[in-house]
């Protein structure tokens, strides 16, 4: 009798939570679940005498909040997190593990396999195996790279397209999906994608399109310590946390808290994703996650709007009305405003990806909430596919749109890594930068009239007035910035004559006090000559021509001159 009731709960998706426990309760059980899985799942309502947002952002510094439902908040925690919810003395229910509402059976990938037709959880050693076929059976197309290693030494696995010459600068996208390790929708989701854009290339004119403009990042798996935490078989007893117990969506830098928002230190695999972006300077990126069904746009740390808050509730529109537009799936992808949110509306978020990248790293990313259920029955993965993968198209596109350009020194031609700035537009570091060494920059942005700015250090400022930009149009600007002149450097610098500038074999410097040190860099930073006494002569006839910089150091005065080579 009770194996029908539980059938029947579970069928009704109320097994989801075990009967409240008071937080007075000796020998609660949470104790036993903590013990086995290092983390809790649990549900709690705000009291009505409390205001809402204060409460729970401030319970968000030790337990990480997952979603909303009306009244009623889910979220998770450890132990020491935990112990702190319980001094709040709010009532409380302990809810099942969304990793274990579903048998083992049913997620046993050796039961559920179906060729690819991507409609179960493969187990870990199938995962790395399918990353690797990817990359042997389409050499051309695409490469296997490992950012770092997880806590317990797993990669961190991307699938790198690349069906074009490598040389061409080109827009990057990155896609990660599952940094909470029990969230597994996009999990297969994002293996599904990387299939499809390798088997579709040469017979889909779309994509080919696509992989031949841009430069795509896809990461199914951020996080494979938690979503194999109950062992490398199956996703069964995945938890969301990291395996030294840490919310990877809450544990990066955060421009309110600054470092360590969570007051715990970089995990590796968020090392490994900083690291990883700083080098590559993505235009757009996506985090995907599950618990809802919503394309949540930034901010998530403030009230006030993001720059490109017109640009973001397009792009996201078009998201959710593409997903409307196809799927099966009855009343799919309808929460909060139809399917689309501001971060902070919903509810606040410290030391999450999103801001970081959009802070931090001045990309574009949002994050994507693919299914209500976390770990949804795998057999219904090809309905969330079919509703879904248009709308991950649609997004990618979005990077060949907008404003684009070079920028590159009027004299030698060198590329300059350079800030583009929207006057009367950009707020909260939304500009952009032209990256090194080719000297491209990418900008989306909504249709509309836009004044930039383009500045570099010891470069003069360029102003263009009236950039229009065209909806789903490239605006391609070509910027060349002449270097400062000796009459507008600043003016400690005129106690250092150097000549013949532009320079060809050779050049004198002439100083009239002691120097304490000195050098001589490229526009890489790339050091050339260095020392303390500093000579009257340097031949430079066998340098690379272009752009140099001579730094001084003396009595803790710093001196700076630019030098031509031609």
């Amino acid at each position: 009798m009770m194996k029908k009731i539980f059938f029947l709960l579970s069928v009704l998706n109320l097994w989801y939570f075990i009967p409240v426990v008071a937080q007075q309760k000796p020998n609660a059980p949470y104790k036993s679940v903590l013990q086995q899985r290092g983390e809790v799942y649990f549900s709690f309502s705000v009291p009505k005498s409390v205001n809402s947002r204060k409460l729970i952002s401030r319970l968000g510094q030790f337990i990480s909040i997952d979603h909303k439902e009306g009244s009623r908040v889910f979220a998770y925690a450890g132990g020491d997190g935990f112990d702190q919810f319980l001094s709040y003395k709010l009532d409380y229910r302990l809810c099942r593990a969304p990793s274990m509402l579903l048998s083992p059976d049913i997620l046993n990938p050796a039961k559920r396999k179906s060729s690819l037709a991507w409609n179960y959880y493969p187990s870990y050693d199938e995962y790395v195996q399918l990353m690797h076929d990817f990359q042997s059976q389409h050499p051309g197309l695409c490469e296997l790279k490992s950012i770092g290693k997880s806590v317990l030494g797993r990669d961190l696995l991307f699938i790198h397209f690349m069906p074009s010459d490598s040389l061409i600068s080109k827009p990057q996208i990155m896609y990660t999906a599952t940094m909470h390790g029990d969230e597994t929708t996009p999990y297969v989701l994002m293996l599904h994608l990387i299939d499809y854009l390798l088997n579709d290339y040469d017979s889909n004119s779309r994509i080919r399109r696509l992989l031949d403009s841009l430069d795509i990042w896809i990461n199914p798996l951020a996080n494979p310590d938690g979503t194999y935490a109950g062992g490398n078989n199956s996703v069964y007893g995945a938890t969301r946390f990291n395996a030294n117990g840490v919310d990877l969506n809450r544990n990066y830098p955060d421009p309110d808290m600054e470092d360590h928002p969570d007051n715990h230190e970089w995990q590796p695999e968020t090392k490994a994703f900083m690291d990883f972006a700083k080098v590559h300077h993505f235009v757009l990126s996506c985090n995907m996650h599950t618990g809802s069904e919503v394309a949540n746009y930034p901010w998530d740390i403030w009230s006030r709007r993001h720059a490109d808050d017109a640009w973001w509730q397009n792009v996201c529109r078009q998201y959710a009305d593409t997903v409307h537009k196809y799927t099966t799936i009855p009343n799919y992808f309808t929460d909060l405003n139809n399917g689309i949110t501001d971060g902070y509306d919903w509810y606040s978020v410290n030391g999450g990806r999103q801001d970081y990248m959009n802070y931090f790293e001045h990309s574009r990313e949002f994050t994507l909430e693919m299914s209500a259920t976390k770990m949804p029955d795998p057999s219904s993965l090809p309905e969330y596919w079919e509703s879904n993968y248009r709308s991950f198209i649609d997004y990618m596109e979005q990077a060949g749109y907008g404003l684009w350009g070079r920028v590159y020194d009027s004299l030698t031609g060198e590329a300059l890594a350079a800030k583009i700035f929207l006057v009367n537009h950009d707020t909260d570091h939304s500009e952009v930068y032209s990256a090194l060494p080719r000297g491209y920059f990418y900008r989306p942005l909504a249709a509309g009239m836009y004044r930039l700015r383009v500045s570099c250090k010891a470069y003069q400022s360029k102003i263009f007035d009236s950039i229009n930009v065209a909806p789903n149009q490239k605006t391609f600007l070509s910027v060349a910035l002449k270097p400062m002149s000796l009459d507008v450097q600043n003016s400690e610098d005129k106690a250092i004559k150097i000549y013949p500038n532009p320079a060809a074999t050779s050049f004198y410097i002439v100083f009239r006090t002691k120097s304490d040190s000195w050098e001589i860099v490229n526009i890489l930073g790339q050091r050339f000559r260095s020392g303390q006494k500093l000579p009257s002569q340097i031949n430079v006839a066998k340098w690379p021509r272009g752009t140099y910089f001579f730094n001084l150091l003396s009595n803790k005065k710093r001196y700076s001159r630019i030098i031509q080579l031609q």
